[in-house]
């Protein structure tokens, strides 16, 4: 439930981080007509993202036992490729997110209302395709087979914390260090995606699409029961087997260590020019001379020199 709570907050975070730039933008540029057909395109992208899900759960049902390992042992693969993308793709361009949304809404805005709702349909759907797609790998690779509900809990109160965050952030109600909270959940989500990736090889396995099934690389069954309290834990925040094969073992070590030295990596964010401070309105005025005004100055200063070099040399023709 832990590991599915953070797939939600990460996840939504970045979609509600998403609509609070769309909305202010709008809000202070004066153009709170084109609010509605952005909202429309939230909806949307909410509506196609939560029908994925119900797909994806509903599609893997209809099929025999190999055909769901097979299908989500390559779900998990490619919801890891995803989100590994995204996490370090949001550590890069988190500074640049701002910049890069109000250019295409500027865009859009030229284009007309559609325009709005496809951008803001593709911004916050692509979160949300990726959400419902690691949601759907992480929630298998939890066992949800058993009917529990816990890991679809874990995910909405991600998402509702999410949402009450974006809005404190629209009101600047709360300041959050926005860069060292997307590196240290990322290195969580990291460690997630490692489980998922690791079982969904096993579920390669089973489907007969990777050899070594009974290859075991330890059993800690005894140590660790699975039906354990700690064991339920460690299985739901970090996806854990107490009897992994051995090439689970294998791909979670190769996946996890490189990139997450990769990703801890110093300099890995690009610095990034300050922005200029934007006007308050308890800040002074500021005057900016006209050219007429520049240009009187500048006649005045050069007949002064003028008349300071006649006056040094006339006092030099006196001394002669």
């Amino acid at each position: 439930m832990i590991g599915n709570y953070l797939i939600g907050l990460r996840e939504g975070l970045e979609a509600s981080l998403v609509v609070c730039i769309l909305i202010a933008y709008l809000v202070k540029s004066g153009r709170r007509e084109a609010l509605l057909p952005m909202w429309i395109g939230v909806a949307v992208a909410v509506v196609v993202s939560a029908s994925f899900g119900a797909l994806l759960q509903y599609g893997s049902s209809t099929l025999d036992f190999k055909a769901q390992e097979a299908l989500g042992g390559s779900l998990s693969i490619l919801s890891v490729v995803l989100v590994t993308w995204m996490v370090f793709w949001m550590r890069r361009t988190a500074r640049h997110l701002k910049k890069e949304l109000h250019g295409k809404l500027d865009a859009a805005l030229a284009m007309g209302t559609f325009a709005i709702v496809a951008t803001a349909l593709l911004a916050v759907g692509r979160e949300g395709l990726e959400t419902a797609l690691f949601v759907w790998a992480a929630v298998s690779a939890a066992g949800s087979e058993d009917g529990s509900t816990q890991p679809l809990i874990g995910v909405a109160l991600g998402l509702l914390t999410a949402v009450v965050l974006g809005w404190l952030f629209y009101r600047g109600a709360l300041r959050i260090n926005l860069a060292k909270f997307f590196t240290w959940t990322g290195a969580m989500l990291v460690v997630v995606a490692a489980g998922v990736l690791a079982y969904g090889v096993h579920d390669l396995q089973e489907a007969d699409w990777i050899p070594g099934l009974h290859s075991v690389a330890f059993d800690i069954s005894s140590t660790i029961p699975q039906d354990s309290w700690y064991g339920t834990v460690l299985k739901g925040v970090l996806n854990f087997q107490p009897d992994p094969t051995v090439a689970q073992v294998t791909v979670w070590l190769l996946y996890l260590v490189p990139t997450m030295a990769f990703f801890l990596a110093p300099g890995r964010v690009a610095p990034t020019a300050a922005a200029p401070k934007e006007p308050t309105p308890n800040d002074p005025p500021q005057v900016v001379p006209d050219s007429r005004s520049a240009a009187a100055h500048a006649d005045a200063a050069g007949g002064l020199r003028d008349r300071a070099r006649g006056a040094g040399a006339r006092a030099g023709g006196d001394e002669g």
